[in-house]
């Protein structure tokens, strides 16, 4: 492997704690909503957030996937 895949190989695992990370955010934020009253702003407050945090999550993940295959793909050159 090249340096280049090694950094973006190392990159990915960092990217995929911060994954594991905000799953855990988004949990909490879930257990707030269902712990109140289903009506009150708190709760549309944290289903909000854990909407936030969910996409955040899945741009992450994206992160993970095109670094973790960029090493294994020939780069498109653009011609």
């Amino acid at each position: 492997m090249t340096a280049a895949a090694d950094a973006m190989a190392s990159m990915a695992d960092r990217l995929e704690g911060i994954v594991e990370e905000l799953t855990d955010m988004a949990i909490d934020a879930l257990r707030r909503a269902g712990s109140g009253d289903p009506d009150s702003a708190e709760t549309g407050e944290a289903l909000a957030m854990e909407r936030r945090i969910l996409r955040a999550r899945r741009a992450v993940e994206r992160a993970v996937v095109a670094l973790a295959t960029a090493g294994r793909e020939p780069l498109d050159d653009g011609a």
